[in-house]
């Protein structure tokens, strides 16, 4: 089997041409005529995670985060991603990413966050334009299967993502029902997490004045953007193995955070 093989029939599940304008997911470095010898899946390509890739025998490594984003204009040792990149390419390794498009997606990144979280009757937050309804956009929203007290759903999230801490705004109200997330990045999203009726918004990078637009309007939830996108690495682990049942493929163990929680 070739490395065409995978990345082709990813293409066909993760639809690249649903990525945003900015972004660069797809087949972003290698040889696709390779014999595919085995994939590892990781949020980030990173020097640990190439490491373990060739420590298993694995010469794909199927990411969320692109290796190559906002353009590379040299690639040279002068650089952690260019050392990176050259590293890759030396050792023989192919990169594939599904980023926007998996956000993008409705069982992509934000239906395995929603799954994890036990949020029902989910739906789009924001559908693309020209796609069918709740065919493919931004963010999610759905309902707990019963209301909770706000801070008896704020230590449930906490455990369900595996965090020791929250940041959050103050509470718009003392009962969460209905929930909004957007996995990684998601401030872009709180005004319409408020129209939607969200009770409660859960997302990642979200900066001092973001918790001050949300006032008193929607419980403004920083769940971390690592932490708020890890569960979609099963998706994708699912989507390859399901397909190709005698293929080697794991998930990275090597893959972590930028950020620590002290």
């Amino acid at each position: 089997m070739k490395i065409r093989d995978i990345t082709e029939f990813l293409d066909s599940e993760v639809h690249p041409e649903l990525q945003e304008d900015y972004d660069n997911a797809g087949f972003l470095i290698g040889d696709p005529e390779s014999e595919c010898t085995g994939a590892l899946v990781a949020l980030d390509l990173t020097e640990a995670v190439a490491a373990e890739a060739a420590e298993r025998g694995a010469n794909l490594i199927v990411t969320h985060h692109p290796a190559i984003f906002r353009g590379m204009k040299r690639i040279t040792a002068d650089t952690a991603a260019g050392r990176l990149v050259m590293r890759v390419i030396r050792e023989g390794l192919a990169v594939y990413a599904a980023h926007t498009n998996f956000d993008n997606l409705p069982e992509g990144v934000n239906g395995a966050l929603t799954t994890q979280l036990g949020i029902e009757d989910c739906r789009i937050l924001r559908p693309l334009p020209g796609r069918p309804q709740g065919d493919a956009g931004a963010g999610m929203i759905g309902r707990l299967p019963y209301p909770m007290p706000a801070e008896a759903f704020l230590e449930q999230v906490k455990g369900c993502i595996g965090l020791p801490v929250l940041r959050v705004s103050e509470a718009a109200g003392p009962v969460v029902s209905r929930v909004a997330v957007c996995g990684g990045a998601g401030a872009f999203l709180i005004e319409d997490a408020v129209g939607a009726g969200a009770d409660a918004y859960l997302t990642g990078d979200l900066k001092y004045h973001d918790f001050q637009q949300a006032a008193g309007r929607v419980t403004l939830v920083d769940i971390g953007h690592f932490e708020s996108e890890q569960f979609c690495l099963a998706t994708l682990y699912s989507l390859i193995s399901k397909k190709f049942s005698n293929f080697a493929v794991r998930i990275a163990e090597k893959g972590r955070s930028y950020v620590n929680y002290m």
